[in-house]
């Protein structure tokens, strides 16, 4: 009995976030403040309380214990810092500011609580529902990446332009897309499904892989793109929606998205004809 529950911690040291020095004090401070929350929890409950649905987030999917605990922790540093917040879980907080912090707090929440390490802490500021600066942070490594926009960044996507060969992460397969995403992976090299879409995003533009997406089940949130639409374009590739849909900040978390984050446009293009048919 005490073996059993002894076994369901998840010991692994969660590292301090490797930032950067220019980034913006609000998104630092967000990312510190999401490490520190996803660290407690991960020393003080064990596998089943980390996973417990505690309540439904405003996106319309329940919300896991370890959810809530990153983004409170998260939405205190927002309001200490006088800055909007937009959120899966909370939807839109106002806090009287022409700044909003789009985040998802824990990405990959199923992954960290079974302690799979691939989860993120993804964070965009907005100005006016402007993007001007993301990050990514991967909370089991430390990994961050960061880009400002209109700045140079030291990510390169691959260059790659065609989708036959090409190394690929995708959703997993749903009941509304398994035509679509069988004919993306029979084109493809290699297939990843990491269950992490912003740091599948992070990977497109640092270019570990040539491309992710999403084949058309229209799964993904403002929240699981936001990063990807300032890291991807920065390093030379493209984020599109499967069906031609623009993607916009806009604080309603029930629109969905087919999101392709792709070396090239032409790649991201060869990613939706497939995804269509």
């Amino acid at each position: 009995m005490f073996y059993g529950a002894l076994v369901t911690f998840i010991p692994w040291p969660i590292p301090e976030p490797d930032l950067p020095a220019s980034v913006n004090s609000v998104l630092a401070e967000a990312a510190n403040a999401a490490v520190a929350a996803y660290r407690t929890a991960r020393r003080m409950l064990i596998r089943p309380e980390l996973s417990e649905e505690v309540a439904m987030g405003a996106d319309g999917t329940p919300t896991m214990r370890v959810d809530s605990l990153v983004e409170d922790a998260i939405a205190e540093s927002a309001q200490s810092n006088r800055v909007n917040l937009l959120s899966e879980e909370a939807g839109f907080i106002d806090n009287g500011s022409s700044t909003t912090l789009v985040i998802d707090p824990l990405d990959g929440s199923a992954n960290a609580a079974s302690g799979v390490p691939l989860s993120c802490f993804s964070g965009v500021l907005t100005r006016d529902s402007i993007a001007v600066e993301a990050m990514t942070v991967w909370l089991d490594t430390g990994r961050v990446w960061w880009a400002k926009v209109g700045q140079s960044t030291p990510y390169r996507t691959t260059g790659r332009t065609t989708l036959d060969g090409a190394a690929v992460s995708l959703l997993r397969p749903k009941r509304n897309n398994g035509e679509a995403w069988q004919r993306v992976a029979a084109r493809a090299g290699r297939l990843r499904i990491l269950g992490t879409t912003c740091l599948e995003t992070a990977l497109v533009a640092e270019g570990s892989v040539d491309a992710f997406a999403d084949p058309g089940s229209d799964t993904l949130r403002i929240v699981d793109l936001a990063a990807a639409l300032v890291l991807v374009p920065a390093a030379g590739g493209a984020v599109i929606d499967a069906h031609g849909r623009p993607l916009d900040f806009d604080p309603d978390l029930t629109r969905r998205w087919s999101g392709i984050a792709a070396a090239t446009s032409a790649l991201a293009d060869q990613l939706a004809e497939a995804v269509l048919g």
